[in-house]
């Protein structure tokens, strides 16, 4: 279920920049990558990184990102009007992986991380850090105490503290994998399946809205009574869990302010036959990626209803079930989209600003981009994101 920063790929289209004498456009499944003049040929085998990647400092190979901190981020040549996102090494730097079949993960081997810590907290299944802030946060008056300082100001310390205090009071459980129908949310960008552009089927064009993704699962046990999931990204949280987010648990904020319980408990005493229900979201406000939607408290927008019967909901009859329930969604913009067959085309379309409605009447905030669902299979979805929302924000 993660996502590969690193992998093999087979070097595509090669077309030149209209005014460069020295760098032309390699273009790799969907994505479009400045090299130099003569450095690839069509066919060839390279290794490609994804923008928000960071390679690691300590090989030589990547020495001239140092200056860009070692991340791989999306850049605009005005000057030629073109977009680089990613970047393209030759396969000779990486004599090691010679062998290696395309679309092969390098990601781990090459020590290929995520350019944002709170993404590597997020996506990697509650990192160190998160763990000892938890702990910290937990006995928060032993922490306030001049020796446990110096303990957490050191690398063995902290070690010896999470064995004292921390690991008996974590129950930090994965993702719930038992439910049919659901699973981790992950939208694929366009750029890797290109091939979806040759559908003519209908799309569902729905904003995407930039925080932190959110599972909540409520299911029926015997003897009356119900189990209730909250879940980021990657593993069930506990009532007084904390994650990387310092000040509180924005997923168990959520599920108390919404009251998602007693609703999909609701829900199910309505519907007898189901065994379980699921609803998921985009948790966006302060302390969440920098807060674009600029919101002045955390509100839950929802993407996906899921139940045991049924599986994935269609979008616009989800969010019919939601509006009953007061609870906010996603802004659904346009119900019959047809893809064009443009890749160029599509990109650009995913620029401009929110719906409102996602961001407290605020009308001039950036949009990430959209993500479409499909008429006939409401489980088929992927993403298109702006690339001049990753250049306002660095990625």
């Amino acid at each position: 279920m993660s996502r590969a920063l690193a992998y093999v790929v087979e070097v595509g289209e090669i077309t030149p920049i209209e005014g460069a004498d020295r760098i032309e456009l390699a273009h790799v499944r969907g994505w479009t990558v400045v090299i130099k003049k003569g450095e690839f040929k069509e066919g060839e085998k390279g290794v490609y990184f994804e923008v928000d990647s960071k390679v690691p400092e300590n090989d030589e190979r990547f020495a001239f990102l140092a200056n860009k901190g070692y991340k791989i981020k999306t850049m605009k040549l005005n000057k030629f009007r073109v977009y680089s996102q990613g970047l393209l090494m030759p396969m000779r730097e990486f004599p090691e992986f010679s062998s290696c079949a395309v679309d092969t993960d390098l990601t781990d081997k090459l020590g290929v991380i995520y350019a944002k810590a709170e993404d590597n907290a997020r996506k990697a299944e509650f990192d160190n850090n998160a763990m000892y802030s938890s702990m910290e946060q937990r006995r928060a008056n032993l922490f306030k105490k001049r020796w446990a300082k110096w303990m957490m100001r050191r690398t063995w310390g902290k070690k010896v503290m999470f064995f004292f205090f921390g690991k008996k009071k974590i129950d930090n459980k994965k993702f719930p994998t038992q439910f049919k129908y659901i699973k981790k949310t992950d939208q694929a960008r366009i750029e890797n399946m290109t091939w979806v552009l040759n559908d003519e089927t209908p799309f569902i064009k729905t904003e995407k809205c930039d925080g932190s993704s959110a599972t909540f699962i409520l299911e029926r046990r015997p003897l009356k009574r119900f189990k209730f999931y909250v879940c980021s990204r990657n593993v069930r949280m506990l009532p007084d869990q904390h994650t990387f987010f310092v000040n509180s648990n924005p997923y168990w904020e959520m599920a108390v302010r919404y009251d998602i319980e007693n609703k999909l408990r609701d829900y199910l005493n309505k519907h007898k036959n189901l065994k379980y229900v699921c609803w998921q979201g985009e948790i966006c406000g302060p302390s969440i990626q920098g807060n674009p939607h600029h919101l002045s408290r955390r509100h839950l927008f929802l993407f996906h209803m899921i139940d045991s019967e049924k599986g994935f909901y269609d979008i616009r009859e989800a969010k019919q079930i939601w509006n009953n329930y007061q609870m906010e969604s996603v802004p659904i913009v346009d119900e019959n989209y047809l893809l064009p067959k443009d890749l160029e085309e599509f990109k650009i379309s995913a620029d401009g600003y929110y719906n409102s409605s996602v961001c407290e009447g605020d009308e001039r905030c950036m949009r990430e981009g959209y993500v479409y669902y499909k008429t006939t299979d409401p489980s088929f979805s992927f993403k298109n994101v702006s690339r001049e929302y990753l250049m306002k924000k660095g990625e």
